[in-house]
């Protein structure tokens, strides 16, 4: 008689790392998951590999009939092209994700770390501005930089010419933690290739794109709001009255981070931006006294912790899932609203909504912007 009448008291053995990096790994990558669909999947089924077994069915309910999560080679590959670099993969909800990402709404779901994670875990600034930045602004981005490496903090930015590089080279010696719009493994602009290598070996390096990925355009928005989500606040040093470092202040805004700004002359176009932002309400910065001032000291901040259990979303049937499309893709055009606001205007629960915005998504009928906006897809 065959042992398998008896089925086994014996409990589950549970997935090893290379087993959830593997499984987070084809579920963001399959067809139309972004980070959101990936963050709520997860909430929905449990995990990545049971939310991966789930993708099919979800996508079938939502109109897709011939959908193929993605290929398990294709991430076997990119895991081997990341232990080539000796990068690490943080996933969100494991352990060593960074805490300061985890409530926003847009969080990466993973991210490649190339140098010292531990620096994650330390009081973060954000320091942000022109990429052709004044003399003067590059010798106060790197002086700010030293002195806020020397009382504790760790200083974060993007790896660009100007404001940022000077930033990363005033902290370099004492950790500083720089975010790539790239793959962790492409260096941009190459003549910070020397800095990169010694940030990477003294600091930190990360990236929320695959390895081996050339940054494009879009990529840059995307990078800028993981630079402000980790820092509990975010200076500007020089910035045009329309520059991506204002972006990445209006981000941090929306992310309820602090801001801070460095004042120039009304006659230096480059300082128009930091200008406005003091005007609207922003810190003025002097010094790094005044940021210290402002934040205090680094022994009174606490860290976040990483919640014991994920929150669980109550599944749903299939006939629940793939609700009222029409009324939600009436209520969307090609300008993006908030989730929150359409869900308002719908007078529907969130429960029952978000997993519907998830099919539409997943069938390609909706897109999911910056800021975690939603919009028809072209």
């Amino acid at each position: 008689m065959s042992g398998n009448m008896y089925p086994s008291n014996h409990p589950q053995i549970p997935p090893t790392t290379e087993e959830i990096a593997v499984s987070s790994l084809r579920l963001l990558r399959s067809k139309r998951v972004g980070p959101a669909t990936f963050r709520r999947l997860i909430r929905e089924h449990g995990s990545a590999a049971a939310a991966l077994a789930a993708l099919p069915e979800i996508a079938a309910a939502a109109g897709a009939t011939d959908y193929t999560p993605c290929p398990e080679p294709l991430v076997l590959y990119e895991l081997k092209s990341g232990r080539a670099n000796r990068a690490r993969l943080l996933i969100w909800g494991q352990a060593g994700y960074p805490a300061a990402l985890n409530d926003l709404d847009d969080a990466p779901a993973i991210l490649w770390a190339l140098g010292d994670t531990a620096l994650l875990n330390r009081p973060l600034i954000a320091m942000v501005g022109a990429r052709n930045a004044s003399s003067l602004g590059t010798r106060m981005a790197k002086q700010l930089a030293a002195e806020l490496g020397a009382a504790g903090y760790t200083v974060v930015s993007g790896l660009a010419r100007g404001v940022d590089t000077a930033a990363h080279i005033g902290s370099l010696k004492t950790g500083t933690i720089a975010v790539q719009a790239g793959g962790v493994d492409t260096i941009l602009p190459i003549e910070n290739k020397q800095l990169s290598e010694g940030i990477a070996k003294h600091g930190l390096r990360i990236a929320e794109m695959p390895m081996g990925m050339q940054p494009q355009a879009r990529h840059f928005p995307a990078r800028n709001r993981i630079i402000s989500g980790l820092a509990r606040a975010v200076v500007v040093v020089e910035a045009a009255a329309k520059s991506g470092s204002l972006i990445t202040a209006r981000t941090a805004l929306d992310q309820s981070r602090e801001v801070m700004a460095v004042p120039g002359h009304p006659f230096d176009a480059r300082t128009y931006g930091c200008n406005m932002l003091i005007r609207d309400g922003a810190t003025l910065i002097r010094n790094a006294e005044d940021i210290i001032e402002a934040l205090g000291p680094v022994e009174t901040q606490t860290t976040l912790e990483l919640p014991l259990e994920m929150p669980q979303t109550p599944k749903r049937s299939l006939r629940e899932t793939a609700g009222p499309h029409d009324q939600i893709l009436q209520r969307l055009g090609p300008s993006p609203v908030a989730e929150d606001q359409l869900i308002r205007d719908l007078g529907g629960d969130s429960k029952v909504v978000s997993p519907i915005l998830m099919t539409l998504e997943l069938d390609g009928r909706i897109s999911r912007q910056a800021g975690g906006l939603l919009a028809l897809s072209n």
